[in-house]
Parts: structure tokens; C-alpha cells; sequence
């Protein structure tokens, strides 16, 4: 087993008034290479700062976080944002497209901030997979739900990075777009050899992930 993703005794502590909220408390993870890995737990369980701790958004208190090899909360903040352009791939619930910029520019962006070169070919290929190649030159505002996260899931492949974080992806859609949005991101994460780490409510994702991780009370439960 291949693993890429490594936690050590993570802590995060929040406080709330006089109480003290354990998003996090000592727990110890590995996720694995190439594999699809659902995070599931109830609202408040902690798994959304997890995923944050995961990728670099939020510092814990205490314990280590290890992608790809490297200790990333030993970087500064710099090295982390370069880190993070290069190796994590971010989709979030609410697509985050710069609503200025169409569907090609929203994809490449982080591989211009990166000052990398833009493979246009490859580019292409993965707007024809999640077949989005029609609508490159369209604005966000102009595009359905469904293919608002497909351009996230394309920009997300686009920096070609080792793991793929992915918070309630699905949250703003219907059932049916739904499925099909979880299917072409499995398909792609295959196609593309990546590693998606995915939270979800939902048991029908879930159920459609490689690895599922439960937490309760900021610890991991069980790995199913």
C-alpha cells in the first residue's frame, strides 16, 4: 500500500465562550494512494477542518500533516501556498469560479499563478472528458450547477496535483446532476491516476468511494 497522505496526532481546538470545541482531538489517518476516500460524520464531527488541516487551509494546534512525503506545516506560508498550487487540488460546494474569467481562463488559472506553462492539450482533453469542449469561451453565469463543478473538477485536474480535496462537492445539486457529477469525478480520478479525498452527507456517495472514513467527536472511528 502506497500512501499519501499521513496525520499524526492532530489537534485543533476551537473555543466557543467558556467552552472548549475538539474539531480535531489526537487523531492518527492514512489515505492511500490512487484511491477514492470519503470522509462521512455528522455536522459538527470535524471533518471540514480536517479536510482544511489537509490542505494546508487551517494550522492545527499540535501534530503533523504529511503529503506526498513532505511535513507541511513545517513551511512557511509562502512555501505552503506553492505547495498547495502544486500538489492539492481544491472543489468546494460552491464552485469558487472567478466570475469574470470564462471556462478555459477559470481552468488554467492556478497554472498561471504557478508561472507554469499551460498544456493545451491536455487542457483540452479533460474539457472533452467531462465534456465541457463546447463551452470554453462561456462565462460562469451562463452555466448550469452541474457545469459550474465540472469546470471546478477540470481546474482542480488541470495543475496535475497528487491529491484531490473535494468538500460536500455535490451539496448544490439536484439528485440527478448529483450522480452524475460523483461519476465523472470517479471516472476522472481513475482516468488521471489521482487521489481523491471526498466529505460527504450523503450515503449514496459514500457508498461509491473505495475507502470510507468515519469520525465522531473530532477522532477517526472506523475505516471501512
Amino acid at each position: 500500500m502506497s500512501v499519501i497522505v499521513k496525520i499524526q496526532d492532530l489537534v485543533k481546538y476551537y473555543y466557543a465562550g467558556d467552552n472548549i470545541v475538539k474539531a480535531i482531538d489526537h487523531t492518527d489517518l492514512e489515505i492511500e494512494r490512487g484511491k477514492f476516500t470519503a470522509i462521512v460524520g455528522r455536522s459538527g464531527s470535524g471533518k471540514s477542518t480536517l479536510l482544511h488541516m489537509l490542505g494546508g487551509l487551517d494550522r492545527p494546534d499540535s501534530g503533523k500533516v504529511f503529503i506526498d512525503g513532505k511535513d507541511i506545516f513545517k513551511l512557511k506560508e509562502n512555501e505552503l501556498a506553492v505547495f498547495r498550487r502544486k500538489k492539492i487540488g481544491f472543489i468546494f460546494q460552491d464552485y469558487n469560479l472567478i466570475p469574470s474569467l470564462n471556462v478555459w481562463e477559470n481552468i488554467v488559472l492556478p497554472i498561471g499563478l504557478d508561472e507554469r506553462k499551460v498544456e493545451s492539450q491536455e487542457i483540452e482533453a479533460i474539457l472533452n472528458h467531462i465534456g465541457l469542449d463546447d463551452k470554453k469561451e462561456s462565462m460562469p453565469n451562463t452555466l448550469s450547477g452541474g457545469q459550474k463543478q465540472r469546470v471546478a473538477i477540470a481546474r482542480a485536474l488541470a495543475s496535475s496535483p497528487a491529491i484531490i480535496l473535494a468538500d460536500e462537492p455535490t451539496g448544490n445539486l439536484d439528485s440527478k446532476t448529483e450522480l452524475e457529477v460523483i461519476n465523472l469525478l470517479k471516472n476522472c480520478v481513475k482516468t488521471y491516476h489521482q487521489t481523491l479525498v471526498m466529505i460527504t452527507h450523503d450515503e449514496t456517495i459514500a457508498q461509491m468511494a473505495d475507502i470510507i472514513i468515519v469520525i465522531e467527536d473530532g477522532k477517526v472511528v472506523k475505516k471501512i
